[in-house]
């Protein structure tokens, strides 16, 4: 089954005096990139949670905020008490000097660097735990909303592989007639030319043999036949992650439809190389979304 790189997922659960609030969003991306927004409270701990993260979602463009909300009497900031009567005195001194009103200076010395800080709180072994319980819950909604996707983009990857088979089948239906055709003009302009009694038969065939050994396509149905089938064995494997290995499936399929397109000389099998281009894109933005 395959898995989109594409999901989200909440979770949220109070635990002692805290509530911890965990949203996780993914997106598409080529290799694991990952924007982790984290309160105070769990910077130590921040290592533990990237790897958590990486182990669980393995690839794509990652945003994750976490948040937590103390109840009762946490504190999760510090007045710097010290720091502000150091304040007051210089500007206690200097409003003396200027004779200006102190009365309502308590606002404006709140606000000056390093009054207030965050608080050196750190979460205990046991909270993060507890903690790890309500990410792992947030990644497993986004895991599901991935696998739920990753369905219909099997689905679809499926119907376009097979459409590019289909059209794979109809060149080879129509491949002895191009060679015949193709035979069939080149000795017709040679005789409205040149005469049929001045050219010499035996070279014209060997010239022949050697022209359409350059133009044959044989090799490339054959091989374009293999992809498709280890695309759609590859699809049904139950690996997790395998969005790149079926990017370079993608890639030398279209290698084999463009190596037939510049080969073929014939209308009806342009016609279906163009199907299968068609095909091959729509295949191409589906397995961008693939993890």
């Amino acid at each position: 089954m395959l898995k989109s790189m594409t999901g989200f997922g909440r979770a949220e659960q109070t635990v002692n005096d805290k509530t911890f609030l965990v949203e996780i969003k993914s997106l598409n991306g080529k290799q694991f990139e990952m924007q982790l927004r984290l309160p105070p409270l769990l910077r130590p701990y921040e290592f533990d949670i990237r790897s958590i993260l990486q182990e669980q979602l393995v690839r794509g463009t990652i945003d994750c905020n976490v948040s937590i909300k103390q109840n009762g009497t946490s504190k999760p900031v510090v007045i710097n008490t010290d720091l502000i009567k150091a304040y007051y005195q210089q500007i206690e001194t200097l409003a003396g000097e200027l004779k200006i009103d102190t009365n309502s200076v308590l606002s404006a010395l709140l606000r000056l660097p390093e009054v207030v800080t965050p608080t050196n709180d750190v979460l205990s072994d046991t909270d993060f735990e507890e903690f790890k319980k309500v990410l792992l819950t947030a990644l497993g909604e986004l895991n599901n909303h991935r696998e739920e996707e990753g369905a219909s983009l099997e689905k679809d990857l499926y119907k376009r592989i097979t459409n590019i088979n289909a059209q794979e089948e109809a060149i080879v239906k129509l491949e002895p007639n191009r060679i015949k055709r193709i035979r069939e003009e080149i000795t017709q302009l040679l005789e409205a030319h040149v005469g049929k009694e001045n050219y010499d038969g035996n070279r014209l065939e060997q010239e022949l043999i050697y022209y359409i050994e350059k133009i044959d396509i044989h090799e490339e149905q054959v091989r374009l036949k293999q992809h498709c089938e280890y695309f759609r064995s590859l699809l049904a494997n139950t690996e997790d992650s395998k969005g790149k290995k079926l990017s370079f499936i993608i890639q030398e399929i279209g290698r084999e439809i463009n190596t037939t397109g510049s080969k073929a000389y014939d209308a009806d099998i342009q016609k279906c190389v163009v199907t299968m281009k068609d095909e091959l894109e729509k295949a191409k933005e589906q397995v961008l979304n693939v993890l």
